[in-house]
């Protein structure tokens, strides 16, 4: 093993021992997370908690309320040796469920980020021939769950100057990749008029009929859509009383493909199903697609390969389970980040086989037992940040993979159907 070699393997000990040193601070972050849970852009006291962390750890610069309410960023640096700048990227998250908390661990997403943050500035910092100039951001992500805050803050700049980001999501499993797919959330409004339902219903125009064709007409339409596709919803608003013809109804649906190019065509097939339902039963109808659509990843095999391997050395062990590494999983705005800074969203299992958005995995995430777990992810994150600090060709490697990839999708995305889904109109 070469001189190289040995001393990469030994700041990469050198930086689990760093995270190790402030565990006791950061279970103590993430139980705070945990135990007040905020929805998506009301997470003020997850925002000022991490704010105050940061803010009391020695030589970050803080930016509260960073391009979003609850969002913020940290940053330290430029330390080490001489040249550019890299600039390394942690993600936190910290929004919650409707109901039943921290269900999808966000709480574990905080702590990871910061986790891998400190363990890498503490270990520049004190490595007096550090080679690389490293500049380490953290950025408080909000509205992962509804929303897509990442995406609003890639419109406000938020990741410009960074060269690589990371960031890792607790799950049933250890997975360096997983196929999280491009969704975009619709609502659609049918008016009608309302009438008595017995005396005079042929004065009625019946938004409820609106909504149930609609709802049949979309489950018609899988028949014909890809086996991968996704579409799936409730009807929030079915009308007030049997009595009376409904005047209003409305619906949400999340529409799913496994790339962003595929999008607008399930979304152009749905919404002639949306305006069909209105057409049959005369109502004006209202299609509103949210503001933010949520990506697919655009894989980075170079950064998954050094996850994985750093993982292994740490003792991880990875699924090989095909079931869970092919099929199609959620959704996540980290896709959009992909597509503007390479990087890495693994995924790490916490001690428990509970499902995700459950009240088990809320008490999972809570859970004492989910810290051991939680930090071995963030030292393989940190030990894969250094690996391409200290090997400028891996990291020319990196921003080479990601500029073809995204190359690929982009000429996938121009050259398939138009999107000629109407504007949102009543």
């Amino acid at each position: 093993m070469s001189q190289r070699t040995d001393s990469l393997v030994e700041l990469k000990q050198k930086v689990g021992r760093c995270i190790d040193e402030a565990k006791e601070k950061l279970h103590r972050l993430s139980q705070d997370i945990w135990s007040c849970p905020e929805l998506a852009y009301e997470e003020r006291k997850a925002h000022d908690r991490l704010v105050a962390f940061f803010s009391q750890e020695e030589g970050w610069k803080v930016d509260g309320h960073f391009k979003l309410e609850t969002a913020f960023r940290a940053t330290w640096g430029p330390g080490g040796g001489q040249g550019a700048v890299v600039s390394v990227g942690f993600l936190c998250e910290y929004d919650a469920l409707p109901g039943i908390g921290h269900a999808c661990g966000h709480n574990l997403i905080a702590e990871v980020g910061a986790a891998s943050a400190l363990g890498l500035k503490a270990l520049v910092e004190s490595t007096a021939d550090f080679p690389v100039r490293v500049q380490v951001t953290v950025l408080g992500t909000p509205a992962e769950e509804d929303g897509g805050g990442k995406i609003d803050m890639i419109r406000e700049g938020a990741f410009e100057g960074l060269d690589v980001v990371f960031m890792a999501h607790p799950l049933q499993d250890d997975a360096p990749y997983l196929p999280d797919v491009a969704e975009h959330d619709v609502t659609i409004k049918y008016h009608g008029k309302a009438s008595h339902a017995s005396a005079y219903p042929w004065e009625g125009v019946n938004a409820l009929d609106a909504a149930v064709l609609c709802y049949n007409n979309l489950s018609v339409l899988r028949q014909q859509i890809k086996p991968d596709w996704r579409i799936h919803g409730v009807i929030k608003h079915g009308g007030v009383k049997p009595n009376i013809i409904p005047a209003y109804t409305e619906l949400e649906y999340y529409l799913r493909t496994p790339t962003r190019s595929e999008l607008p065509i399930i979304k152009a097939k749905a919404e002639m199903c949306f305006r069909s339902a209105a057409m049959a039963t005369g109502c004006e109808v209202e299609v509103e697609f949210a503001r933010n659509a949520f990506d697919n990843i655009l894989r980075n095999k170079t950064l998954e390969d050094l996850y994985e391997e750093n993982g292994k050395a740490l003792g991880i062990e990875f699924t090989t389970d095909e079931e869970v590494l092919t099929n199609a999983s959620g959704s996540t705005d980290f896709g959009n980040v992909s597509f503007v800074v390479p990087g890495i969203h693994p995924y790490f299992y916490i001690g428990s086989k509970a499902l995700n958005h459950t009240e088990e995995y809320t008490v999972a995430s809570g859970d004492e037992k989910a810290q051991f777990y939680t930090l071995r992810a963030a030292k393989a994150l940190a030990m894969t940040a250094l690996d391409v600090l200290l090997c400028p060709e891996l990291l020319q490697r990196v921003k080479e993979e990601f500029a073809e990839a995204k190359l690929k999708e982009d000429r996938m995305l121009k050259g398939g159907q138009p999107d000629n889904t109407p504007k949102n109109n009543k």
